[in-house]
């Protein structure tokens, strides 16, 4: 797309001003319901949704596509975020009525740095097209990388801060107790971060490490910077109700893993076809449509089984409790 620098600062002045509503409505600590979330969690989809029906009128199909594609590609990833930034609340025993604050400010920071990182992929795949070899080899092993540590069946049960984390800690100092949603404060004399400041830091910077897959994966649909950019902005900014609306469901998609190594691995073998291609190569290339069926095929499939997985399992959990044999029940351990 041909995007002009009006239509940039409009719709980045758009994005801005969704966030600031998001922030007047959420701006009192509370405890966020299942109803609140959910509505909230459409208003965004709906929301990207129009964004994309736009581009598809105003840039064409191809340009409609590619945006569908990279939202759902990057939403499906931001899923995975939820798992980490629950282990990140819990190792800040961050109070319930504060976290909608933290994810949004958490948010906020991610969306910066991603932009940031967008620009220089950009940057750098325009001057050298053979990063696409890169791009692809590293989606594909990463997508071997989760499939082995689903086979592994291990789960992290704390989260440990990165080096910047604590190197911030160190250099300013963190209160021993939250003081509401002030940032900082003055203890003994000295200007002190809250802990509300330092889990805002850890959500914000630990999303860096999921943008080292999610940033290649959108290439690998769209090297336009624009689209990479609104779906991007699109799918993190609803993550903070959708952190609220499938908390508990989180644990159910045990096969969550799988599916996005699929995903992964799929948009990586199609940068490596690109990249042939833009050789001379005379390899064939993966359609956007064809990219987008395969992408909502392969997280249907894996949201069903993982329902269907979690369910027999509780069954058989249940069977155990009261004494009985789940094979003898029929229930699939």
């Amino acid at each position: 797309m041909d995007v002009s620098p009006t239509l940039w600062v409009l719709t980045i002045v758009g994005l801005s001003v969704l966030i600031a509503v998001d922030f007047f409505i959420g701006r009192k600590p509370h405890d966020v319901s299942i109803k609140e979330a959910g509505i909230w969690t459409v208003v965004w989809i709906v929301l990207a949704a129009l964004f994309g029906l736009g581009l598809l009128i105003w840039g064409g199909g191809q340009a409609g596509g590619e945006f569908f594609a990279g939202f759902i590609t990057e939403k499906s990833l931001s899923v995975d975020n939820l798992f980490v930034f629950v282990l990140i609340m819990a190792k800040f025993a961050v109070p319930s009525q504060y976290q909608q604050r933290v994810l949004l400010v958490g948010v906020l920071i991610a969306l910066v740095l991603r932009a940031i990182f967008i620009a220089a992929g950009a940057a750098i795949l325009a001057s050298f097209s053979w990063v696409f070899y890169i791009f692809g080899a590293f989606l594909i092993w990463t997508a071997w990388k989760l499939i082995q540590e689903a086979r592994a069946d291990e789960e992290d049960e704390e989260y440990e801060e990165n080096k910047l984390l604590k190197a911030v800690e160190r250099r300013f100092g963190v209160a021993d107790r939250y003081h509401g949603t002030k940032l900082w404060i003055e203890q003994n004399g000295k200007r002190v971060m809250t802990p509300m400041l330092v889990v805002m830091l850890a959500i914000g910077t630990t999303d860096v490490l999921f943008a080292l897959d999610s940033i290649p994966a959108i290439f690998g649909l769209t090297q336009d910077p624009y689209i990479v950019f609104t779906a991007n902005a699109f799918a993190l900014m609803g993550l903070r109700q959708l952190y609220f609306l499938i908390g508990g469901l989180l644990k159910k998609l045990v096969h969550l893993s799988y599916g996005l190594s699929i995903i992964l691995g799929f948009i990586g073998v199609k940068l490596v076809l690109h990249a042939l291609h833009e050789s001379g190569v005379h390899v064939p290339e993966i359609s956007i449509p064809v990219s987008l069926g395969v992408i909502c095929a392969v997280l249907v499939v894996t949201t069903i089984t993982s329902l269907r997985a979690s369910r027999k399992q509780a069954e058989a959990e249940a069977a155990a409790g009261r004494g009985e044999d789940p094979v003898k029940n029929n229930i699939d351990v």
